[in-house]
């Protein structure tokens, strides 16, 4: 005779949640109650969830890719995108650019003292006064000398050389030789980096051209100029370091030089205008070589720092009505041989940025080619690639204030741009003919009708350019809201 048998659970999972055999009455109500709580708290993670996930959604990633020219003004953008929008961030790092400014101080007052060089090496019977004809087109020099006092200007500027081989070394890595490689080399040289010249003078400046210093994208320059790994919260100066001391002390020198009359006019028949180049800051340095300095947001603005290769930034918005939304902004080198880089970067926004100041001006890479010639084929490129068909593009007719200082100055636009015509020669009317003439290419060679967003700016501008990028900013998510069809 068979009997029967309940089937035995095995599963020791179940055996664990299984209520105790002689549970009370008292133990079953709290069981219960903990487990309804448990229950509650689970839903309500996973209501989180869905609704973090519906967020998510709704903010998805927002890309931008910054295009142009080498110093159109990509990078300040990106810094103004930084300033504007991760406020907390950019105070943070204001410290660590003092290299930057430092270095961009040197330079200017360099690319002086290689005039200078120039010059007195045109003639062997230096005088005190400056004898030719400033206003002259002519590039013979021959009969220029200069005053003593600018003699002993360079001799007591030579520790500028060691200040800028100290602040290369903290900007740029070892193995990047082509970016560090400053002189001529040979016996006379340092680390065979920056020349020394003891009392004799310096070479020639054909022979001796300040290669312009780069830094690979992320945020490498930025832990070696920081001497110490970045951490949150890092706001504090840092010791007066040698490179500052030595800009301090040579301060006034600097001063005299800048400001020295006879100076001026070299740079004028040189056709050297350092005041419209990015980091410009010798009409600050009283301010700038202080002990106690401490880089400004505009400062950081307008601090000059080439970068190679394409740079992606990524940060999250600290205000705004889309405070949490991840942006990505991309910037790619502008140089001739870097643009090929920015060809798998199609994204949701362009933002090409055409220095229009630069009418009279050619590439650094290529002195047969006008810089603005340049931005006009680029910008007609991007206009019709059909890749980008349905990209938004954004123009930026960037550095509009160093083009009303150069009307202003008597340069005429009609003189490097015929189709200009006799229109008068002042700014408002400029930027609207160049606005018309981009506006115009954008129209003709779009493969699909699409909506101009064109501006007249000065990123280096807080005030004027923050509106600006508000209102590209606004644009960029109502169209991403629209393409997630939540608009």
């Amino acid at each position: 005779m068979l009997v029967s048998r309940e089937p035995v659970d095995r599963d020791p999972l179940s055996a664990a949640l299984r209520p105790p055999i002689d549970e009370t009455e008292e133990e079953k109500a709290h069981r219960l109650a903990d487990e309804e709580a448990a229950k509650r708290v689970s839903l309500a993670i996973d209501e989180a969830i869905k609704l973090e996930d519906k967020q998510r959604k709704k903010r998805r990633l927002v890309r931008l890719l910054l295009l142009g020219q080498s110093e159109s003004g990509k990078s300040t953008t990106l810094r103004q995108f930084q300033r504007l929008y991760t406020p907390n961030a950019f105070r943070e790092e204001r410290i660590l650019w003092r290299a930057v400014i430092q270095l961009n101080i040197v330079r200017s007052i360099h690319t002086i003292l290689d005039a200078l060089n120039d010059i007195r090496r045109r003639d062997v019977y230096p005088s005190s006064t400056y004898t030719s004809d400033p206003d002259s087109d002519s590039e013979s020099e021959n009969h220029v000398s200069l005053p003593y006092h600018l003699e002993e200007l360079r001799r007591r500027l030579y520790p500028l050389h060691h200040v800028e081989s100290l602040l290369i070394a903290k900007l740029v890595p070892p193995n990047e030789h082509e970016a560090t490689t400053l002189g001529v080399g040979g016996s006379n040289s340092v680390n065979g980096n920056v020349p020394y010249y003891g009392n004799s003078y310096p070479p020639s400046s054909h022979a001796f051209r300040h290669q312009e210093v780069f830094v690979r994208p992320g945020a490498a320059w930025k832990l070696r100029t920081s001497g110490r790994p970045q951490s949150a919260g890092t706001t504090g100066q840092e010791t007066i370091d040698e490179s500052q001391t030595v800009l301090h002390h040579c301060c006034p020198d600097m001063i005299a030089l800048w400001q020295d009359h006879v100076v001026r006019q070299i740079l004028r028949r040189r056709k050297i205008r350092l005041e419209e180049s990015p980091g410009f800051y010798l009409n600050d340095l009283n301010r700038v070589t202080s002990l106690t300095y401490f880089p400004s947001d505009d400062d950081v603005l307008r601090a000059r720092l080439k970068t190679v290769g394409v740079s992606e930034y990524s940060f999250h918005m600290e205000a705004g009505p889309e405070t949490g939304t991840e942006w990505r902004i991309i910037d790619v080198g502008g140089s001739r041989s870097q643009r090929p880089t920015w060809v798998p970067f199609f994204d949701d926004a362009i933002i090409f940025l055409a220095p229009i100041s630069a009418f009279d001006q050619t590439l650094v890479e290529d002195r047969s080619i006008n810089r603005l010639e340049d931005s006009v084929l680029l910008w007609k490129e991007v206009c019709s690639n059909k890749l980008l068909a349905k990209v938004d593009l954004v123009l930026f007719l960037n550095k509009c204030d160093i083009l009303a200082s150069k009307l202003k100055s008597g340069v005429r636009l009609a003189k490097y741009v015929r189709s200009f015509g006799d229109r008068p020669n002042e700014p408002e009317v400029v930027e609207k003919y160049f606005k018309s003439k981009f506006s115009a290419i954008h129209r003709e060679h779009s493969p699909i009708p699409r909506k101009f967003y064109g501006f007249c700016t000065s990123v280096t501008d807080t005030t004027t350019t923050g509106g600006i990028i508000a209102s590209v900013k606004d644009m960029v998510v109502r169209e991403h809201l629209r393409a997630s069809k939540l608009l």
